[in-house]
């Protein structure tokens, strides 16, 4: 505990600094990172190597981005995310993780995904929430002692997803009191977001929310009901107004790649103030899932480089859940780097794929992460040595369809159970066609690798 309270000690009066002269500044809380990390293997040396680079060049477009957020976010706020984020959920709590994936020869995740309810306020298209209604819910007690078990593995990362989580906003609040030390983030369509909310959130200074959108007015409003857009933009004022940091996630498709991804769109994000932007490739999951918006090998090949080129010019952090796999070794899921709880109870190893063994209403977090479907995962992992193939459902179906059958797993889907062949055929054509652009782009990427370190 020692460490931790010295570390934390250190960032807020290496803060100190920041506040009064960011540009000049930043160093120093740098100088106590490396301070605390250290040299050894878990010290992300790479990572911290990289973040020195940006902040000693002011023409940086990441550059622009940090000083943007020191001066447009709550000084609070921002400490909150420096301690919790930075100190508990990597530096401090990183170390913890590794001990217990060496003592228990499983996957201990760094984040948790979990759903408060299987309730929501809209009515989008292609989408089970509202139609299932407000039937199923974790309790407070049942996320407070998701939040201890978590914690006592090192686990200070807690994503909420839906349902829609904010439909629980008074509950959230009162975890992020309760568990202080812990960074918070909600997947949320905002129109919940109100100026009530946002005070709450700027009291608590731990909770960010990902803003789901579909792209501009007519998009946005087509798939989740006339009025929506404007809802959302109202929201991003009221958090811009009060300084609150917020980001966007945003599904790609056949249909809406290239809008969202395009220059109008991203400059209007950095203009409402968002400061990061979450990319999900459409997954075909459930009964009634349409192949037709999965994008083509040319569509992902586009956005694998266009992903890229928005990291080296807006001043947004841009990433793409699928197209970024070579940078976290591939499958992060089944609790390599995260897993999912639903509404339910069930302990799903993916947030895309809706395959259990366990509910964590009966084992422990530890016990789920060492059953049969969370084992697999984690003695199967990285499901493809190119990892631009990384996910074991859409890149690599046969072995999502012999894990779940290995195991016996069974469907979690609330609302139509839909067996793992049913999926899996979904994504056999698609993981033939991906995988000779795939492997093309891992080739080239391997050799620009190489020749850096030459």
């Amino acid at each position: 505990m020692v460490p931790k309270v010295l570390g934390t000690l250190g960032i807020k009066t290496a803060y100190s600094y920041i506040e009064k002269d960011p540009e000049r500044n930043l160093p120093k809380l740098m100088e106590w990172v490396d301070k605390l990390a250290g040299t050894g293997p878990d010290s992300f040396q790479e990572q911290r190597d990289a973040f020195r680079a940006v902040i000693n060049d002011p023409d940086n477009n990441m550059h622009q981005l940090i000083m943007n957020t020191l001066q447009g976010v709550d000084n609070g706020v921002l400490k909150a995310f420096f301690v919790n984020f930075f100190l508990n959920a990597n530096i401090i709590g990183w170390p913890i993780q590794e001990k217990f994936r060496k003592k228990y020869n499983c996957n201990i995740p760094w984040a948790i995904l979990l759903d408060p309810t299987s309730a929501c306020n809209l009515h989008c298209t292609g989408c089970w929430a509202a139609e299932y209604g407000n039937k199923l819910n974790l309790s407070f007690e049942e996320i407070d002692s998701i939040i201890r078990q978590g914690k006592e593995l090192g686990v200070y990362m807690y994503i909420y997803t839906g349902g829609e989580p904010l439909v629980r906003k008074n509950d959230l609040i009162r975890l992020c009191e309760k568990h202080s030390d812990c960074q918070f983030l909600a997947f949320t369509n905002a129109t919940l977001i109100d100026e009530s909310f946002a005070d709450d959130m700027l009291r608590v200074k731990n909770f960010i929310p990902a803003i789901s959108l579909e792209g501009f007015e007519t998009a946005t409003d087509g798939r989740r009901g006339n009025g929506v857009y404007q809802k959302v933009v109202r929201a991003m004022n009221i958090l811009k107004e009060k300084k609150l940091p917020f980001g966007i996630s945003a599904c790609y498709t056949s249909q809406n790649l290239d809008s969202i991804s395009s220059d109008t769109f991203l400059d209007q994000l950095v203009e409402w103030g968002a400061r990061f932007i979450w990319y999900f490739h459409y997954m075909p999951v459930g009964n009634d899932a349409v192949p037709a918006l999965l994008p083509n090998p040319q569509q992902r090949e586009q956005m694998y480089h266009r992903i890229r080129a928005i990291r080296a010019s807006k001043p947004i952090f841009a990433m793409d859940f699928q197209n970024d796999g070579e940078y976290v070794g591939g499958c992060i899921a089944g609790g390599r780097r995260y897993l999912h709880i639903n509404a339910n109870g069930d302990v799903d190893p993916c947030v895309f794929i809706h395959y259990s063994d366990s509910n964590i209403r009966e084992r422990t977090l530890l016990e789920c992460l060492q059953g049969p479907i969370f084992m697999a995962y984690h003695d199967g992992q990285p499901f493809n040595e190119n990892h631009l193939r990384p996910c074991p459902m859409l890149e690599n179906p046969e072995l999502l369809r012999k894990m779940v059958k290995e195991t016996g797993a069974h469907s979690t889907d609330l609302q139509s159970p839909e067996t793992v062949d049913h999926l899996c055929d979904k994504c056999t054509s698609y993981a033939q066609c991906w995988k000779l652009e795939a492997d093309r782009l891992w080739a080239a990427s391997k050799a620009v690798k190489q020749e850096r370190n030459m």
